[in-house]
């Protein structure tokens, strides 16, 4: 039996080879959020995000953006959500925007109710506020709710518990955004 020999050559595209190999592993599974002894990172407990406009005949200019978030170390607790949702109203150049800051999130299953106190608007009154507001996820086809929609005004409703909205009646604008909802799985 003849003795084969390896080339230097071919030693040093082994080590190569073995070195890409190693190094695409380590680089997938810090890019999917792989880390530590646990081996991944924990995903938020539930979560709201998007923008989308709202449908109006009339042509109003209603937009809803979210982005809220209840972190896994506080899974039972909604009242530990963070973020902040914004919205606004406007018709041939009159209305009012405001930006809260997020003190409840639920989910289940494609709904989220998510509430908060606003912190800045130019509506007259609307600061210090909490306001709901309710999200159903349909791909696209997205509806929403919100707590002042039967007095008209955030300023108009009085006050409003955590994590309370209306049933999400109003139909989200084709082609002009989606909400995405992350169903919370809370300890039973």
């Amino acid at each position: 039996m003849k003795k084969r020999t390896v080339t230097r050559r071919a030693r040093i595209a082994a080590i190569g080879a073995a070195l890409l190999i190693t190094a695409g592993a380590t680089g997938s599974a810090v890019a999917s959020g792989e880390a530590g002894v646990t081996g991944k990172t924990p995903r938020d407990a539930a979560a709201l995000t998007g923008s989308a406009k709202l449908y109006r005949s009339l042509g109003d200019d209603i937009t809803f953006t979210f982005d809220a978030r209840l972190a896994a170390e506080h899974n039972d607790d909604p009242t530990r959500a963070t973020g902040t949702f914004r919205f606004s109203h406007f018709l041939h150049g009159e209305g009012a925007w405001a930006e809260a800051e997020v003190d409840c999130l639920i989910t289940g299953g494609k709904v989220a109710v998510v509430s908060g106190v606003i912190t800045r608007s130019d509506l007259e009154g609307a600061e210090g506020r909490r306001v709901g507001i309710t999200v159903h996820d349909l791909g696209g086809k997205d509806r929403l709710g919100y707590s002042w929609a039967s007095t008209g005004s955030p300023v108009d409703q009085g006050d409003v518990p955590k994590c309370v909205g209306s049933a999400p009646f109003e139909k989200v604008k084709h082609g002009t955004g989606d909400f995405r909802v992350l169903p919370w799985k809370p300890a039973l």
